[in-house]
């Protein structure tokens, strides 16, 4: 086999005869615990594990790795990052995916969607300046329909993009409002389980079943368990317009549908930021160190008070300041 015929494995490891382990680059396409899967530029994959005891990248790192056997690397460390996306608790902190351009935040009709995680959602990304999308799903469902339009409402008031579709309904409708939206961009799905991120998958990236299949068998997560966070790369045909046919049209990150989104990593500071309609507020509190929560001459209450910011958005970023302040061992 030519040089230029072998897969990046194969490269690294003649690189490295003769002078220690071999380094490559790499883009982490899976991670379970531990359990990463890697891809070099050419498409080839491998196993890979960090090194040491703690588990520090995450889906859409790239890495630095060493070719350890035929099927195997360990990752050496992690390039530098344009942001990291995560969330936490009390007790741990969960890495979602790094690297991003889009959080797009699944919601439906049916099951009702929590207003609380969206909330969250919408926090973590407006902290870490990360464009937030938000998809109602199912919305052929006409029964609740009228009342998640009624609860997104007061969200596209404050100039969040809410795109309302049907995957299964309305399948041309669907990708017709999406593809201008992920094409060129690095996106995560986020949401509840039984949303309809999978269906989307579907909608968005042919044979995603067989390559969720050959990522599991690299992971071993039959062992252990079928819910991975893992990246896709969208077709080339998914772009529009002067993206048309380019061999690359972005990547989508799908991770396992959660219940809760913990936020204790944000400082206060990050937290007022995060609130696109306190911004402007923030410079009419009487005190430079004002919390918003219950001191006088605060431009955040006293918009409140006026009916210009929402209680319930209030109740969030005090139920959210609460948190923050809460010791972490992590």
């Amino acid at each position: 086999m030519s040089r230029a015929g072998r897969t990046g494995p194969q490269r690294a490891a003649s690189a490295g005869k003769g002078n220690g382990a071999a380094t490559a680059d790499a883009l982490v396409v899976a991670a379970h615990g531990r359990h990463y899967v890697i891809e070099f530029d050419d498409g080839s994959r491998l196993h890979a594990f960090p090194r040491g005891k703690r588990s520090e990248c995450a889906v859409g790192d790239r890495v630095a790795v060493e070719y350890a056997s035929a099927d195997q690397c360990v990752i050496a460390g992690v390039k530098p990052r344009k942001n990291l996306l995560h969330r936490s608790d009390q007790f741990k902190s969960k890495l979602l995916a790094a690297n991003i351009d889009q959080v797009v935040i699944v919601l439906a009709t049916e099951p009702g969607f929590s207003e609380d995680l969206l909330g969250r959602a919408l926090v973590s990304a407006e902290a870490m300046a990360i464009k937030p999308l938000i998809v109602l799903n199912k919305v052929d469902l006409s029964a609740r329909l009228d009342e998640a339009r009624a609860r997104l409402a007061p969200y596209q008031a404050l100039g969040y993009e809410v795109l309302f579709l049907s995957v299964h309904g309305a399948p041309d409708d669907a990708l017709a409002q999406l593809r201008p939206r992920l094409a060129q961009r690095a996106s995560i799905l986020i949401g509840q389980s039984g949303m309809g991120k999978s269906s989307l998958l579907n909608l968005l990236i042919p044979g995603v079943e067989a390559q969720t299949r050959e990522i599991s068998a690299k992971l071993d997560s039959g062992k252990h368990t079928t819910t991975f966070t893992r990246l896709y790369h969208l077709p080339a045909n998914l772009g529009e317009g002067e993206h048309a046919g380019e061999r690359e049209s972005g990547c989508l990150i799908d991770s396992p549908g959660f219940q809760e989104f913990g936020l204790h990593h944000l400082s206060e500071g990050m937290l007022e930021r995060a609130f696109p309609e306190f911004r402007a507020r923030l410079t009419e509190c009487r005190f430079y160190n004002c919390h918003h929560v219950n001191e006088p001459g605060c431009g955040v209450l006293a918009a409140i008070e006026a009916g210009e910011i929402s209680e319930r958005r209030h109740q969030l970023y005090t139920q959210l300041l609460h948190e923050s302040r809460q010791q972490k061992p992590w």
